[in-house]
């Protein structure tokens, strides 16, 4: 640990302690602990390489560091990299000694005063208060080495078209690049072939549009279409070969058939109106924080949200771990992706944002699971919106440049009030009493006072520039109900005394918010308890507060419940590990 940030190098470091990565100090799971303040801290590691062949290199892949990490490998520094939620990677073979142990550090530099940076729910105060939660220092994604081909496949990027019935895709080659380098791809839905085909790898480049064998009969054609109660996925075969056929790399991935947008006041899935059913998630966990126990925690979350009788989850102030989102698009449930806000409004806050969300929208955009992309949260960042000109103007550069990334998915340019551009309008309204919610969005007539007079949470809903009249509505945050635990420092929006009466007020407020024909969707607040915040539906360690089975039929109302697989329970706290299935160890 680093208290003042003094060290620059490693040289001037004092290496005593060890912690277990990838939890962060913060946590319990780490074996540190330590909530208090301080501005860095180093993580130091040896390791054997694998043998590599001249035709093979050595990746160090970061999933996520908060927030600036600089890496040397046996004294070389080699990576730097901003921005606490998305990857990065280097290339380290030529910085490895021909034998013996191999060394890795890393600083990771986190000022918890610094309120211009990306930080999400993080508390810049020493004691989690309100809304926010301990801070998260350093590493808490997890580190892997990969061997790879000198002539790899880099990226690739999938883009349904369900209107042409065809699967954009664009591939990027890295490394050397022989001529007649060959592209080879190969879909299937378990043993039916869609398509195979071979393309030829231009300036280190594929981009190909896909057509798919359109069945043209609706029953055949829904079975091919990705949706929550159906997560078709096509399973893809990806080979790049050279002129005479040689293997070079061989990635195998996933992408699916389904289209998103807004037509109207309604939000749209495969062609047809498709009510939202959201539950805002945290994404933390007893002991580790917003690092996942393991990937058991992560399906099990997705699996309790579907049981729960909730289509989907908004992830606030998150971007979360990409295995979250790998079992959300396998076993069906759509994510609204949102990112970490910082709070302040300043030339470096816009920078730091914009820079890291790029990176999201590019580790992300492949997943059929993410439904729309929301780049601030109410008027996180932005503070004066109403009277600042400069701010309205970042707003509605955020969501052009994220329409102009991704032109298939709606985007909410800031979601909860004061919307000033955005394709669906997010309402954050926490009345407790279920009545006046209903007089309140009781019909779509009520659109032009609701715009001009009403103020949930004192705030106006959209600005007077922001043309607004038929956008879909969806009441992004409401509810919020805590349970009393007799806890001093519990908080909610409103609070109850029991299970009983947390389950009777949720299903009147449910069977309201369900009822009125204004809103294309709902976001109940919230998933699970997290920290003093205990207003979940779920406590921390997610254990239903009343049963699942009625939780659902409040969610989606008795003419739609039906039976849902409800997800094994947890047998004891699971074994942190590795995707290899072993604990981590590095030296702090």
């Amino acid at each position: 640990m680093d208290p003042l940030g003094r060290w620059s190098v490693p040289a001037e470091v004092s290496w005593n302690a060890h912690i277990r990565v990838p939890f962060a100090p913060e946590t319990e799971r780490s074996g540190v602990g330590d909530t208090g303040f301080y501005r860095a801290c180093w993580y130091r590691r040896t390791f054997e390489p694998p043998t590599l062949s001249p035709q093979e290199r050595l990746v160090l892949h970061f999933g996520a560091v908060d927030h600036a990490a600089t890496v040397w490998v046996n004294g070389s520094r080699c990576a730097h990299h901003e921005g606490g939620y998305a990857p990065f990677k280097v290339d380290i073979t030529d910085l490895l000694h021909r034998d013996g142990p191999q060394e890795i550090v890393v600083r990771a530099e986190d000022d918890p005063a610094d309120l211009a940076k990306p930080r999400g729910k993080q508390d810049w105060q020493l004691e989690p208060h309100s809304i926010w939660y301990p801070r998260t220092t350093g590493i808490w994604q997890t580190v892997w080495l990969e061997r790879v081909p000198v002539t790899r496949i880099e990226s690739l990027r999938w883009t349904p078209n369900l209107a042409r019935w065809e699967l954009g895709l664009e591939v990027h080659i890295e490394g050397t690049r022989p001529e007649g380098l060959r592209l080879d791809v190969r879909l299937s839905v378990g043993d039916t072939l869609l398509a195979q085909d071979s393309y030829t790898v231009v300036l280190g480049e594929v981009y190909r549009r896909i057509a798919l064998s359109d069945p043209g009969i609706d029953d055949f054609r829904n079975e091919l279409l990705w949706s929550p109660s159906s997560p078709t996925l096509i399973n893809a075969r990806i080979e790049l070969r050279g002129a005479d056929g040689q293997l070079f790399d061989a990635v195998d991935s996933y992408t699916a058939l389904r289209s998103v947008s807004v037509q109207g006041d309604r939000f749209v899935l495969n062609g047809r109106p498709y009510p939202l059913r959201l539950v805002l998630d945290q994404g933390y966990w007893d002991g580790t924080g917003i690092t996942a126990p393991d990937d058991a925690a992560l399906r099990r979350d997705v699996e309790l949200a579907r049981a729960m009788g909730f289509n989907g989850v908004r992830k606030h102030q998150k971007i979360e771990d990409p295995r979250y989102l790998y079992w959300a698009d396998r076993l069906g449930l759509i994510v609204w992706e949102e990112m970490p806000s910082a709070y302040r409004f300043t030339r470096q806050s816009v920078e730091r944002l914009t820079r890291e969300w790029l990176e999201v929208l590019a580790r992300d955009y492949s997943h059929p699971c993410i439904v729309a992309w929301v780049p601030l949260n109410e008027s996180w960042g932005v503070p004066n919106l109403p009277d600042n000109a400069a701010e309205r103007h970042y707003v509605q550069a955020l969501f052009h440049l994220t329409r102009t990334l991704d032109p298939v998915r709606p985007v909410i340019g800031n979601d909860g009030w004061e919307s000033v551009a955005t394709d669906i309008i997010g309402i954050h309204d926490y009345d407790s009493d279920p009545a006046k919610i209903a007089q309140r969005y009781h019909s779509h007539e009520v659109r032009p006072h609701l715009f001009q007079r009403e103020r949930p949470g004192g705030r106006v809903i959209v600005l007077a520039e922001h043309p607004h009249a038929d956008h879909p509505i969806v009441l992004s945050e409401f509810g919020g109900i805590s349970m009393a635990r007799g806890d001093q420092r519990e908080w909610g929006y409103s609070q109850c005394k029991g299970p009983e009466e947390l389950e009777r007020r949720y299903t009147a407020l449910l069977e309201v918010v369900r009822s009125l024909a204004l809103f294309a969707g709902f976001c109940y607040t919230q998933f699970a308890d997290t920290y003093q915040e205990a207003n979940g539906l779920l406590y921390s360690d997610r254990t239903p507060k009343f049963p699942l089975e009625r939780m659902a039929e409040a969610t989606r109302g008795p003419r739609f419940f039906s039976d849902i697989p409800m997800p094994p329970a947890p047998s004891g706290r699971p074994r942190p590990t590795t995707e290899t299935g072993e604990p981590e160890t590095a030296g702090a």
